[in-house]
């Protein structure tokens, strides 16, 4: 059995953005993707277990690349994500899901060991509550960002909404880390004040809460909140914010408190907003930037 740090489960897939103003760009995109990157270029040791068509397995050289191992699952069809901007505000946004790699069966993961699982979901469409059971069952550390569960795709037309999850309480009692916005914790709470948020989502049972916002993020650990700010100088590499740093904090969590944790995940994922894409960045950036 190999030993990982972090197993990332998800989609791996396409993402057409639409950016302000008619700029168009096609790269590979996804939760996975992005969380896989962020903690491996700064050493943790990474496998990502994905579903994707055969055809599109080009997709998959960043991770190749950065030493991710990575399982596949072979489908019909790759996911393919539409992102569009309507205006300048990047935390606005419409998703448009046109393929779908289909959901995990937790027959197809593998049994590796790892630290945490961590549930990387684009949508509504990878995991259903008795696919984390049975992952539960292996007694296994499981964390999720819960856009997993917020994105529910209408299935006749693609489109993407964000709606509440009724199966929320559930989901927070069997995760052990969870990771959100602010958008989806209004969604799953009623609050857009985070450290609130955090306590009534802690009150669920999940030990480790994350919540993003355009400012910083806010972690809740044992009754304990802490809130680093991002340091950002541009927003051009907006999309994929959440996934970076929920990656960034699990590879520093597991030889650090909390709080060193959330203030790495910041100064990193603030790197990563400055350029496209995923964090190509190594350790000494995201130290440089903490001032360490």
């Amino acid at each position: 059995m190999s030993a990982f740090d972090i197993v990332f489960i998800g989609h791996m897939a396409i993402d057409e953005v639409h950016h302000y103003g008619g700029m168009v760009s096609i790269n590979p995109g996804s939760a996975v993707l992005c969380g896989a990157l962020a903690a491996a270029n700064v050493g943790s040791k990474v496998a990502v277990v994905t579903r994707i068509s055969p055809q599109d397995e080009k997709i998959l050289s960043a991770l190749y690349d950065a030493n991710v191992e990575v399982f596949v699952i072979p489908t019909a069809e790759t996911t393919y994500i539409q992102v569009i901007h309507p205006s300048e505000n990047m935390d606005v946004r419409e998703l448009i899901q046109v393929h779908n790699a289909g959901h995990f069966h937790v027959g197809d993961i593998p049994e590796l060991k790892a630290d945490v699982y961590h549930l990387a979901g684009i949508s509504d469409q990878e995991f259903t509550l008795d696919f984390i059971r049975n992952l539960k069952s292996r007694h296994v550390c499981i964390s999720a960002d819960m856009q997993s569960f917020v994105r529910q795709v209408d299935i006749l037309t693609g489109q993407i909404y964000f709606k509440d999850v009724e199966m929320k309480a559930e989901l927070f009692n069997v995760l052990d880390y969870v990771k959100l916005d602010i958008v989806e914790a209004e969604i799953l709470v009623k609050t857009n004040d985070l450290e609130l948020a955090a306590r009534k989502i802690a009150d669920w049972g999940s030990r480790e809460v994350l919540i993003t916002s355009s400012e910083g993020v806010l972690g809740l650990v044992n009754g304990e909140s802490h809130f680093s700010p991002f340091t950002h100088r541009s927003v051009i590499g907006r999309t994929g914010r959440g996934d970076t740093t929920f990656g960034a904090y699990l590879a520093w969590r597991k030889e650090h408190t909390f709080n060193e944790a959330l203030d790495f995940a910041a100064a990193l994922v603030s790197i990563k907003m400055e350029k496209s894409g995923p964090f190509t960045g190594d350790l000494d950036a995201v130290l440089l930037r903490m001032n360490l």
